[in-house]
């Protein structure tokens, strides 16, 4: 008996020295092509990316959808314990909360309605009623500029039916969702500007020092194994 119960305690240790530890990870699923839902599902290039990196890392990955306005708070109270949600890593925010290295380049964009000929540049947006997501690069972009409507909306498919409703005269989005709006949507156009590049990278606790190695050498890894690449092409080619 006391040889079986050995067994199975042996058995029990085992398996628990093997079982993957989790990693809750937040994002905002009205992001696409970087996170969306499909079919009750959040996918995108941020969900197969992370998904990748967790295969590396032995790391089972959890997804909490929530606002975007709401993952830094989230990640502060230990709700999650990263966030992936094609997050500029701004010098503001790097005062509360560390990112890795950066995984995507991009820059800000203009979407009007299409035939509106008055908006070619962010200048040309001064005495305009403006959307932005609240928390994101353009709301602060815009913010900035004075002499601005300014309407913050918690997703971009929400400005996205103002702007066709004709509440408001323009949104200003990050380059990757605006041109697959646009894409979808006939009766916009997107208007590309000389802003500066922005640099997308997941955010963590300041103190999770191991996780934030062990995240950039599954990065590396990633991007050195050509699996990157093929994500790139399948969401942006």
């Amino acid at each position: 008996m006391k040889k079986i119960v050995g067994i199975l305690f042996l058995i029990l240790i085992s398996s628990l020295s093997f079982a993957k530890s989790k990693i809750y990870v937040g994002t905002n699923a009205e992001f696409p092509p970087f996170e969306y839902l499909e079919n009750g599902k959040i996918v995108g290039f941020d969900m197969e990316l992370l998904e990748e990196m967790g295969k590396i890392m032995g790391e089972e990955i959890k997804i909490v959808d929530m606002t975007f306005d709401g993952l830094l708070p989230a990640l502060q109270m230990k709700k999650i314990d990263v966030i992936i949600a094609g997050m500029t890593a701004t010098e503001e925010r790097r005062k509360s909360v560390d990112f890795t290295e950066p995984y995507y380049t991009a820059n800000q964009v203009i979407i009007t309605l299409d035939g509106d000929t008055s908006i070619s540049k962010f200048d040309d947006l001064k005495g305009k009623k403006v959307g932005v997501m609240l928390g994101f690069t353009g709301d602060i972009v815009v913010s900035e500029m004075g002499n601005v409507d300014v309407t913050r909306f918690s997703s971009a498919y929400s400005a996205i039916l103002a702007l066709k409703s004709k509440k408001i005269d323009a949104v200003v989005l990050d380059s990757e969702p605006a041109k697959n709006y646009v894409e979808k949507n006939t009766e916009l156009r997107l208007v590309t500007t000389d802003s500066v590049a922005e640099e997308y990278a997941i955010a963590l606790r300041k103190n999770d020092k191991k996780l934030k190695e062990k995240l950039e050498n599954a990065l590396k890894i990633v991007q050195e194994n050509g699996t990157y690449d093929k994500l790139l092409k399948k969401y942006f080619n």
